[in-house]
């Protein structure tokens, strides 16, 4: 059904203007795809989420990738309670803006839940299901980079010289010389 969507596309991209052309594109959606029966005539965001985490688990995500999607998605949809195609850039922003008016999340926290919130809309957009992302218009949360505080060679001297075992040593020695973050040197 995908592929006849697109060839009409093609075909009246010549004939229709850019408006023109993405309203008939939303209509051919609706009536091919939408009245289609099965997964394709989901109404609200909280059915396509469930086909969305579907498609990512065949793309190998993990579970706690998984998990954290779900519980993303799921709290956006109980606040953005609208079909998918009537979600706009404005209640994704009001979204947004709700989250971090909590005050207990910062910047970081909340640019994580844009991406999730901006695949999901990007993977409805590539799907067909909706005509344009309304995530498209918000940009990325700018956030602070800090600098991480590096070791003198003092000070690692004196970390060396605390050491009380050799295990204690070549755990300082594999950190210092590899920068190897400490969960891996801990599965190691």
């Amino acid at each position: 059904m995908r592929r006849t969507i697109e060839r009409i596309d093609r075909l009246m991209a010549s004939i229709l203007s850019a408006e023109q052309a993405a309203e008939l594109h939303a209509v051919l959606v609706a009536c091919l795809v939408g009245e289609g029966g099965g997964s394709r005539g989901c109404e609200t965001v909280a059915e396509y989420v469930e086909l969305f985490l579907a498609a990512k688990r065949l793309e190998g995500c993990s579970e706690r990738s998984l998990r954290y999607y779900a519980s993303t998605l799921a709290r956006f949809c109980a606040e953005v309670s609208k079909p998918a195609h009537d979600v706009s850039t404005d209640d994704i922003r009001d979204y947004l803006m709700g989250y971090a008016g909590d005050g207990r999340v910062g910047k970081t926290t909340i640019d994580n839940i844009r991406r999730v919130i901006s695949s999901f809309f990007s993977w409805l957009e590539e799907e067909d299901y909706i005509v344009k992302s309304p995530v498209r218009r918000i940009h990325k949360v700018k956030t602070a980079t800090k600098a991480k505080e590096v070791l003198s060679d003092e000070d690692l001297v004196t970390l060396r010289d605390s050491c009380a075992t050799k295990r204690d040593l070549a755990i300082v020695e594999i950190l210092a010389s590899t920068g190897i973050r400490v969960g891996e040197l801990v599965n190691l």
